[in-house]
């Protein structure tokens, strides 16, 4: 009986990449580590299929989420990954044949994706380390976000603290956000995912 050790060496092959990414960016990657499968299957399962429009990943890294979102049963046609790092597209690109690649700034949202998506986004689910970034970059991601998605869209943005990495406060301009999160024991470390969305002030 011969044991497939393909699996494994890819997963300490994604490990290392992430490990050297962080070492570089610490602040832009935020981990030394891929989502876990259970972790990028929580986030995947969230994703409501029979919304009309483009999934926008953030932050996709080497790719556990988007799997499990492909998985979950979202077509490669509608699936747009943000990426910063160039090593990251460029394996993302070779392992999800179908599925666009845009290299850019996930806080730039509108910037980045112009001229890449028609019609409004339908949910973005996100990996990106919140937690690294000033509030104002945050708040200004969650704007853009809902800015370009549907009415009655989501946000599912995963994090490892106990409380949500969006300021829940009142905005400026009257808007509000709610969120609900699910602790994900399984993964190492256990992590928590938020799902956000818009209510008017």
């Amino acid at each position: 009986m011969s044991l497939n050790i393909e699996p494994l060496k890819s997963a300490l092959a994604d490990n290392a990449r992430f490990l050297r990414s962080w070492m570089e960016n610490p602040r832009g990657v935020g981990a030394v580590s891929p989502s876990g499968p259970m972790l990028a299957r929580a986030m995947a399962s969230y994703v409501d299929l029979s919304r009309e429009g483009p999934i926008v990943e953030l932050g996709p890294g080497t790719g556990p989420v988007t799997q499990a979102l492909l998985e979950h049963g979202v077509p490669a046609s509608r699936l747009l990954l943000v990426e910063y790092e160039t090593a990251f597209c460029d394996l993302l690109r070779q392992r999800f044949p179908g599925v666009e690649v845009v290299q850019g700034d996930a806080y730039s949202l509108k910037q980045t994706l112009a001229g890449k998506v028609e019609g409004p986004i339908s949910t973005i689910v996100s990996s990106l380390p919140l937690l690294n970034q000033p509030e104002s970059d945050r708040l200004r991601l969650l704007d853009q976000g809902f800015e370009m998605m549907a009415p009655g869209g989501i946000i599912i943005q995963f994090t490892y603290g106990l409380f949500s990495p969006m300021p829940l406060k009142r905005h400026p301009n009257g808007s509000a956000f709610t969120a609900t999160g699910s602790q994900v024991w399984a993964n190492i470390p256990p992590a928590r995912v938020w799902r956000y969305s818009r209510r008017a002030g």
